[in-house]
């Protein structure tokens, strides 16, 4: 492989990652041409501990594979006080199925109508409250242990559909449209997903296993007690949801990626950060020392990461203690912003470095 054809590859990647790190929070969507397949079937793991709330499992794509992969229902402890989580969702949009990101937010926002089940019903969320700064859990359909988590409540529940489809609109899909009070709630302040959803997601997205083409709609890892652990506490599902028949030549089209809205504000909105392509030239040494100066570059960058996010985290844990005006808060989000967009172009940047500095040349 030549350099010049390397390099092309990587800044086309690196292009892609920044147009994808632009996308603002529930905004972002990636367009496939074929569905997901249906919810599976599968019991709620207990909650661990007192104040986790649940979020239900989907179906994601990874673009890599062109495959879809169950990201398993889990736990999680909510980012802030009075905040509820609105699931993601699959939508037919323009000729393709689009994805629209879940957000944290102060209600539960529209989610396609899609029945998740263990209180996402398709409208709302049922399976327990906030009061008075405690979560309070609904024991018709939540699963959690009285003699460890008091505070409960009991809400028959009733009239629920049985409909396992994980798409709105379309044919065969969901019909439902969001009404003027989940417009309403779109328009909060919201959150994106928790360090533990993503680890969640990440996990899902490494594991062979939860691709439809391997399990049909019928993941062996359905739900887990806490997020990324896929082991102890861990549920498999009881059957698929319906049959599963994507078509043959799935991959003969890849998914369209499109972009909107406002830039990512936090570390946590970025894209997954993705390993760039190592050539093979022959040469082990060469190549196995360009894979080792990868590795330690990423580590570097995630951490860069993670150290930003908390650092931005504290700070909003200081301004809701302090009571903040509207404009202090405002002035904060813009300089998380900045700060967030220069660490993406500076993380590009260092990417694009080391490859023209250690990609070894080809033989071609």
């Amino acid at each position: 492989m030549k350099m010049g054809t390397v390099c092309s590859r990587v800044l086309l990647l690196l292009l892609a990652v920044l147009a994808l790190s632009s996308a603002s929070l529930g905004q972002l969507r990636i367009s496939v041409a074929f569905g997901p397949p249906a919810i599976p079937v599968y019991e709620q793991p207990v909650c661990p501990e007192d104040g986790y709330i649940w979020t239900p499992g989907y179906w994601a794509w990874d673009p890599d594979v062109e495959d879809y992969y169950w990201v398993p229902g889990t736990w999680v402890l909510a980012p802030e006080p009075e905040y509820y989580w609105t699931p993601p969702y699959w939508a037919w949009v323009d000729g393709a199925f689009v994805f629209y990101d879940g957000w944290w937010g102060p209600h539960v926002g529209f989610y396609g109508g899609i029945n998740y089940g263990f209180g996402y019903f398709g409208v709302g969320f049922v399976g327990g409250r906030w009061q008075d700064g405690h979560f309070f859990y609904n024991r018709d359909v939540m699963n959690v242990n009285v003699t460890i988590i008091h505070n409960v409540y009991n809400e028959r529940i009733t009239n629920i559909t049985e409909n396992r489809v994980s798409y709105n609109g379309g044919n065969g899909g969901v019909e439902a449209r969001p009404t003027a009070e989940d417009e309403a709630y779109a328009r909060e302040r919201h959150l994106p997903r928790v360090a533990a959803q993503q680890q969640q997601m990440e996990a899902a997205r490494g594991n062979p296993q939860l691709r439809a083409s391997a399990n049909q709609g019928r993941p062996p890892i359905a739900a887990t007690a806490r997020g990324g652990e896929f082991r102890e506490g861990a549920v498999a599902a009881r059957e698929a949801g319906g049959p599963y028949h994507p078509p043959a030549n799935r991959g003969a089209e890849p998914p369209r990626t499109e972009a909107g809205g406002r830039p990512a504000v936090h570390p946590n909105e970025l894209p997954a950060q993705q390993h760039m392509p190592v050539p093979n030239t022959g040469d082990a040494n060469r190549d196995r020392k360009y894979q080792q100066q990868q590795d330690k570059l990423f580590a570097k960058q995630q951490q860069e990461r993670q150290q930003l996010q908390q650092r931005q985290e504290q700070e909003h844990q200081q301004a809701d203690r302090q009571h903040a005006s509207d404009q202090q808060r405002q002035q904060m989000e813009q300089r998380h912003q900045q700060q967030t967009q220069e660490l993406q172009q500076r993380h590009a940047e260092q990417q694009q470095h080391l490859q023209e500095r250690q990609a070894p040349r080809g033989r071609g």
